[in-house]
Formats: C-alpha cells, sequence, structure tokens
C-alpha cells in the first residue's frame, strides 16, 4: 500500500503561471489571481487537484463558468485538514461563502497523538512522539522529513503495529474534518477526488487512508458527497491538454488531468445549483 513517493513542487520554471497570492492574514500561497471577497463566492478547500497543477482551468475555475457563482481557491499541495483548522482567517472566508467545497484530504497530514507535522506544510514530519517510539524502538524517526516516508516504513517494519497508528489517523480525521465542517457553519460539499473509490485496497494515491465508512461518518453534517473516480482512458486523453516543462514530467504523470476536471465541475455544479 505505501511507497516512499517523491513530493514534486519545485521542479525550475513552471511552464505555466499560477499567479499565486494570499487571502486575508492568512501566510499560505494559493492559485490566483486574487479575487475579492464580496458578493456571491464558492470557497473551495483541497489538495493538488483543487490547485490545479498542470492544469489551465481547474474544476474551481469551470465550476465558477458552469454556475456563474465566483470561486475562490484555496486549494493547496500538500495540504492536510491541519492547516486549515489552524488558520482563523480561512475559515472565516469559507463561513462567508454560499458553499464550500472540500477535496477529502488524506489521512496522513495531520498532527495525532503518534506524531507532529508542521502547521502549514502538513506532509512535512516534524517529530513522534514518546507512544510512537515506544511502539516502534528499533526506528529512528530522525530520519525522516516527510510523513509518507515514514509511514512507509512503519508500515513495512510491522503490520500488526501499523495497523495500531493507522487506526489513530483515521479517528483523526473523522474528528478535524467533523471540526472543520463545524466551524464552517455553512453548505459544505465534500468531493472525492481520486482514481479509486474510497477503501480500495493496495492504493498508492492519495488520499490516503480514507474508507467508505469514515466519509459516510460524515454525511449527517455536510450537505452533499460527490464522488469522482477517475478512469484510465480520461486521464490518458487528459494528458495532452496538461501544460508542463521539460522537467515536470513525471509529476504531472501523477495528475488527474482536464477532462477528469471537467466531469467534477459538471457535478459540482449540478449539486450547488441544487442546495443554492
Amino acid at each position: 500500500m505505501w511507497v516512499d513517493g517523491m513530493t514534486y513542487e519545485s521542479l525550475g520554471h513552471p511552464a505555466l503561471d499560477y499567479f499565486q497570492c494570499r487571502y486575508g492574514t492568512s501566510k499560505m500561497l494559493f492559485r490566483g489571481p486574487r479575487r475579492q471577497l464580496h458578493d456571491d463566492y464558492i470557497a473551495f478547500l483541497g489538495g493538488i487537484e483543487t490547485y490545479g497543477k498542470f492544469i489551465e482551468l481547474p474544476f474551481p475555475a469551470l465550476t465558477e463558468h458552469d454556475t456563474g457563482v465566483k470561486s475562490v481557491n484555496l486549494g493547496r499541495a500538500n495540504v492536510g485538514i491541519d492547516a486549515y483548522l489552524g488558520d482563523d482567517s480561512l475559515v472565516g472566508i469559507c463561513a462567508g461563502a454560499r458553499v464550500t467545497v472540500i477535496q477529502i484530504m488524506g489521512a496522513q497530514n495531520m498532527s495525532n497523538r503518534y506524531y507532529a507535522v508542521h502547521s502549514r506544510r502538513n506532509d512535512r514530519f516534524l517529530r513522534a512522539s514518546k507512544m510512537l517510539g515506544s511502539l516502534y524502538p528499533e526506528i529512528d524517526f530522525t530520519d525522516f522529513s516527510f510523513t509518507r516516508h515514514m509511514l512507509a516504513t512503519l508500515a513495512g517494519t510491522s503490520q500488526e503495529k501499523f495497523k495500531v497508528v493507522e487506526q489513530e489517523l483515521k479517528d483523526a480525521w473523522v474528528a478535524r474534518m467533523q471540526s472543520l465542517i463545524q466551524l464552517i457553519g455553512g453548505k459544505v460539499v465534500l468531493l472525492w477526488l481520486a482514481n479509486h473509490a474510497p477503501g480500495a485496497p493496495d492504493t498508492r494515491s492519495e488520499p490516503l487512508l480514507i474508507d467508505r465508512m469514515m466519509i459516510d461518518s460524515l454525511s449527517g453534517i455536510a450537505t452533499d458527497v460527490i464522488e469522482v473516480v477517475a478512469r484510465p482512458e480520461e486521464r490518458r486523453e487528459g494528458f495532452a491538454e496538461l501544460v508542463f516543462g521539460p522537467l515536470e514530467e513525471p509529476a504531472a504523470e501523477e495528475m488527474l488531468g482536464p477532462v477528469v476536471h471537467r466531469r467534477v465541475a459538471s457535478e459540482l455544479a449540478s449539486c450547488i445549483r441544487a442546495h443554492v
């Protein structure tokens, strides 16, 4: 299930201008151009697909076109729930939106009882707790910089021990998502966007560790849940439309692509029109 994947962020001069910007008092950079927050808008939270890496018109922009309601793209690569929960400015922006769309993020990039992550760069592993050190005394945790690498090592060392860590992450994820939805307070649509269904076995792709039971546990407080599973032919067809430089091709191959984004936007637009 686990692989020690690279984190693709800065691979030379980007071929696509993302017009990066900030909102409110947040220290995080988001895809622009920056949008004004008066009038109606839809807020989008999520990972690299929400951000729209290598895509000229990612699904937040396409949803704006389809609904006529301005989109505010607050997606970021390698983000976790903690980055949003810890940023009052971003929570306030979502609370003021007509609808907030949350792309479901993996459970690995959160601080928990076993380890801590960076407050904004949630994929960055900071330190193990005494509990994790006691569970895995054979591992030197100073060797790790990223959560995925660390968890891959834990799983490879002992599947039995890893189940304990995995359950902690799943429980923490549900609790944090409940907190985030309740803090936003308005209409929240959850978006599953991946190349596999929730809980598919032996997956190496995001969102990690999320199963259908976890998503179903949020259905009572979320306005709606949309599930989009990218088909291989959609990804192949969309690859030709991606915009990337010579050094970025390996990273671009990991993206779901514009064809999938167009399907996401169509489904989101139908959902939003039904609820606003």
